[in-house]
């Protein structure tokens, strides 16, 4: 591992778990004292709790999304989710300037398989990174070439899920 890059830290797969892996590490991070920044892309519901519990624990953890309340059509985006996915993209290049301690890319693995943003972009993001940032990226599917640079790579499975099996979605338990 180069001493000289950030860490990189890349949940990723089908199953349930990576935005709360992610979330999780950044709790561990505030409990240390230190500064995360969560974008979230694709995503724009405030309701859910991962959010909420930002809320109360700024100024250590600040969240922002990049993303409309509607799920993205991976396969034919709409121009205002390109759109926002860049605009999230642009917003992280600028929040590194300010190397936090962490940042977590929620969704951006997805966002560059799906082609709202280039792979190339995204490269070139972590390059911008402070060595002392760790970088935190999420998505059900992110291309080989990101996946190739992480320092820790963790690919969730489902075994078995409740809502395959007729269970709703709990408040709490699933958002």
């Amino acid at each position: 591992m180069d001493p000289d890059a950030p860490r990189v830290h890349i949940y990723f797969g089908e199953g349930e778990g990576k935005t709360i892996a992610a979330f999780g590490l950044a709790l561990r991070m505030a409990g240390h004292g230190n500064r995360v920044v969560v974008i979230q892309f694709m995503k724009g519901r405030k309701e859910v709790g991962e959010y909420r519990a930002s809320q109360r624990l700024a100024p250590n953890i600040e969240v922002y999304q990049f993303g409309r309340r509607d799920f993205v059509d991976l396969e034919h985006p709409a121009k205002e989710d390109v759109d926002l996915a860049a605009r999230g993209l642009e917003f992280a290049k600028e929040r590194l300037r300010d190397a936090p301690d962490m940042m977590v890319l929620d969704e951006l693995g997805l966002a560059a398989w799906a082609g709202l943003v280039s792979t190339k972009d995204v490269l070139d993001l972590l390059s911008r990174a402070s060595p002392r940032t760790v970088i935190v990226i999420t998505g059900r599917r992110i291309p080989k070439e990101i996946i190739d640079i992480g320092d820790l790579v963790t690919e969730m499975r489902e075994i078995r899920h409740p809502m395959r099996s007729g269970a709703g979605p709990r408040e709490g338990l699933e958002y």
